[in-house]
């Protein structure tokens, strides 16, 4: 299996960033970007979409509550409960995704967003070295993991 190159990576960046600001009107910040070596730690909100065919892998978008909930309330959601902040990180990991089947091509198979609570849920989901994107959007931080290879 081949590792993504950083055209293939950029794409997840710019595409959170396009998502926050266009969803928010507010830009976020990319803290970092890196290649994952020890235990990451996620937020207490995760969405995550499966992707087969041209790449394997996956994509996790993890979020604390405060930062979901804001961006529900600006989309004027009314239901703040913990199942619908589920459904909106689940549907910001299945945008991304739709984003990387766009540039990454029709091959690309993705799956219908896992969504799981509890900052400890990702570690069960990513291998060895996923690549960690790290934002910070109105004062929350926020992480976007990419743990997929090419399946040449």
């Amino acid at each position: 299996m081949a590792r993504l190159n950083d055209t293939d990576l950029k794409l997840f960046i710019d595409s959170i960033r396009n998502y926050l600001k266009v969803t928010t009107r507010q830009e976020p910040q990319i803290t970092s970007a890196f290649l994952g070596t020890g235990q990451i730690e996620g937020f207490e909100f995760n969405g995550l979409v499966t992707f087969s065919g041209s790449h394997n892998g996956n994509i996790i978008v993890s979020m604390p509550d405060k930062l979901v909930r804001e961006i529900l309330l600006l989309q004027h959601e009314t239901d703040l409960g913990d199942s619908n902040l589920l459904d909106a990180v689940g549907e910001i990991a299945n945008t991304l995704a739709g984003n990387a089947r766009k540039a990454l091509g029709a091959d690309l198979q993705i799956s219908v967003p896992v969504k799981t609570q509890g900052s400890d849920a990702i570690q069960t989901r990513v291998r060895k070295h996923p690549y960690v994107i790290t934002l910070r959007w109105n004062h929350y931080e926020a992480m976007v993991c990419v743990d997929m290879d090419r399946a040449d």
